[in-house]
């Protein structure tokens, strides 16, 4: 049955229906066939308000308003320039300033989107006009983006609390130390592929502490969200609403980089994102709705329970399933389709759900730059026209190696990412 209705899911997506609509459509369809027809109909607006009715999604609007905010204040272009001037003067340092300016931005915005779009918009071509390779600029781009999901805040870390029920401050935390381990490993990367490329000259010290001042504003920003929810000054939700709030602030009347004018499409695209995701969800409770009543998640554990397999299979097994399921649909989709049914799984075979959180979206970042559906490789697309998609993916599949890499790291030493969560209660 599952089968049958992902097949369905799939067809619906190849005839150009959007993600939300495909999952709604066959949550309708099992309704009529297996809950006695259009009677079972009423339970949609019922579902469909559950799903919503949940105060840690009021967090979803506010992040991504924030995150609209800041890529409209250019805040992004200066951070690349922070980078630059601090840590340009290092083997491939326009990518090692990249990468930097990638991992600040995601602690500040929380989308791989904004992330990519903001940073690559300056690194691209400034690192094209120094003649670093095409390939190594588009994956270093693309990668850098992932992090936006990885590093708190992270919008589906805060739909995998509103699924699990997990606290969304213990998830924040768990994404820290892998996030920072993996903008590491990044950097390590892509110096050891630039030892003989032409050096630029350090920057002054004068230039740097300026340019560091000018930033300081926009650093302080993950500080307060962050450091808010741990010093227990507010709740997660709440420090999203005083991130957005902060945003407007500085990029009002610090950078002057916003205006009122910009307010109304500043607005608008807040709306579309967040019905977008409000809409999959919805979709996606439809979806997992019938797939409840027709036992789908039950016989998955009944098949595990009896399978005579050790634990690590199982789990490989998962993690090639959210593979392939990133090559054909974006992160918020995998996330609301799989979890459901895979949450009951993972804590029956023992794996800590914290950290099970960080292997998911390590994943995730690994569907953003995977063909053919990877969001990043068509965002990169965009902001650089006379780039083929295939450099693109050429160029991601080192970072992507090394995404493949932590979570194996994780599985050896899972206190990556459940040390700072235990120390921080």
């Amino acid at each position: 049955m599952l089968i049958g209705f992902s097949l369905l899911i799939i067809v619906l997506l190849l005839t150009g229906m959007p993600v939300a609509f495909a999952l709604m459509f066959s949550g309708v369809l099992g309704m009529l066939f297996f809950l006695g027809g259009p009677a079972a109909l009423a339970q949609i607006p019922v579902i469909a308000y559950k799903t919503l009715d949940d105060f840690v999604l009021t967090a979803v609007p506010l992040y991504i308003l924030m995150s609209q905010v800041l890529l409209k204040g250019k805040v992004g272009n200066e951070l690349f320039e922070l980078g630059n001037k601090w840590l340009g003067h290092l083997p491939g340092g326009l990518g090692v300033a990249t990468i930097f300016a990638c991992a600040i931005f995601a602690a500040i915005s929380g989308s791989s989107v904004a992330t990519a779009v903001t940073i690559g918009s300056m690194a691209i071509p400034e690192m094209m006009k120094r003649g670093y390779p095409r390939e190594a600029v588009l994956g270093t781009v693309a990668a850098g983006g992932t992090l936006g999901i990885l590093i708190p805040p992270s919008i589906p870390m805060i739909l995998y609390g509103s699924i699990t029920d997990e606290s969304v401050g213990k998830l924040f935390l768990s994404g820290i130390v892998p996030g920072v381990l993996l903008t590491l490993l990044f950097i390590i990367y892509v110096v050891s592929q630039a030892r003989r490329m032409e050096r630029q000259a350090p920057a002054e010290w004068a230039e740097r502490w300026r340019v560091l001042r000018a930033n300081i504003w926009g650093l302080l920003l993950p500080i307060l969200v962050v450091g808010g929810i741990y010093t227990g000054v507010f709740t997660p939700t709440e420090a999203a609403a005083v991130g957005t709030v902060y945003s407007l602030v500085i990029t009002f009347f610090v950078y002057r980089t916003v205006t009122v004018a910009d307010m109304p499409e500043i607005l608008e695209d807040t709306v579309k994102t967040t019905s977008m995701i409000f809409a999959i969800m919805i979709g996606a409770m439809l979806f997992g709705f019938i797939l409840t009543v027709l036992q789908v998640p039950q016989g998955i554990m009944r098949i595990v329970t009896e399978a005579d397999v050790n634990r690590w299979v199982i789990f490989l097994g998962i993690n090639l399933v959210l593979l392939v399921l990133g090559c054909v649909l974006e992160t918020v989709s995998i996330i609301l389709i799989t979890l459901p049914m895979l949450y009951p799984v993972v804590k029956h075979l023992g794996f800590d759900l914290i950290w099970f959180n960080v292997v998911l979206l390590i994943n995730m970042e690994l569907a953003l730059i995977s063909p053919p559906i990877g969001m990043n490789l068509f965002v990169i697309k965009g902001i650089s026209p006379d780039s083929s998609i295939q450099q693109i993916i050429r160029g991601s599949l080192p970072f992507a190696g090394l995404m493949a890499l932590e979570i194996l790291l994780l599985c050896f030493v899972p206190e990556l990412a459940t040390w700072l969560p235990r120390v921080l209660k």
